[in-house]
């Protein structure tokens, strides 16, 4: 009986340092700056579907630098946020380079 009890607060105290580990935060809006040394590609054609949900309004892909060079992420459908515009994605050139403006929401 001592072992049963034993093998439970052990299995109880694994799972819950397992679940501690789950906790993801996003890094805050802008924590990183991305500068590619091209303008990335044209945008590629997405064939938009139908809306999971009526509001529901689609947000177009867009290339993303990463390992060393552009990578598509195709559109996805996003859910209205009351007192909420969404600003895409866009790409700036500067001095450096070309800088990600990561889409976001903004007050509007």
């Amino acid at each position: 009986m001592k072992a049963i009890r034993i093998r439970t607060a052990l299995a109880g105290a694994l799972l819950a340092a397992a679940l501690s580990a789950c906790v993801v935060a996003p890094a805050p809006y802008g924590a990183e700056v991305v500068v590619a040394p091209s303008a990335p590609p044209p945008l590629q054609y997405e064939v938009v579907g139908v809306a999971p949900a009526p509001g529901y309004f689609w947000v177009g892909g867009a290339w993303f630098w990463e390992g060393g060079r552009y990578a598509w992420h195709g559109g996805h459908w996003m859910a209205p946020r009351p007192g909420y515009r969404w600003v895409p994605h866009t790409w700036a050139h500067a001095n450096n380079g070309w800088h990600m403006q990561p889409g976001h929401w903004t007050h509007g």
